[in-house]
């Protein structure tokens, strides 16, 4: 099972991070992709096995075609955290923000 540190590490990198939005559009050719994202074709492929490595694409082959896909179940461990983190931090501004206007006025 991935962990969103595995989802995070992967869409650190700016290339792959563009693939993936790339991807979020539509499937689309590793040719494609390549070109869109500015790099060569082998360069891209190292990029998509990270990704692949971790579950978010996948890759199938038609011919001398590889499409790859975005897996959206994958961002799920990711999104938990962030959701987690997110209530823990709204919390904690929320109790920062009640002690400032519950603090009598000192004049």
């Amino acid at each position: 099972m991935v962990n969103q540190t595995e989802v995070f590490a992967a869409l650190g990198d700016q290339r792959r991070a563009l693939i993936v939005s790339l991807l979020a559009q539509r499937p689309r050719s590793i040719s494609e992709l390549a070109g869109h994202a500015g790099i060569s074709t082998p360069g891209t492929m190292k990029h998509l096995t990270v990704l692949e490595s971790v579950g978010l694409v996948t890759r199938t082959k038609a011919g001398r075609v590889v499409t790859v896909r975005l897996e959206p179940q994958a961002f799920v461990p990711a999104e938990e955290w962030l959701t987690r983190m997110r209530t823990h931090w709204e919390q904690q501004l929320d109790q920062l923000a009640d002690s400032f206007t519950t603090r009598e006025d000192p004049s």
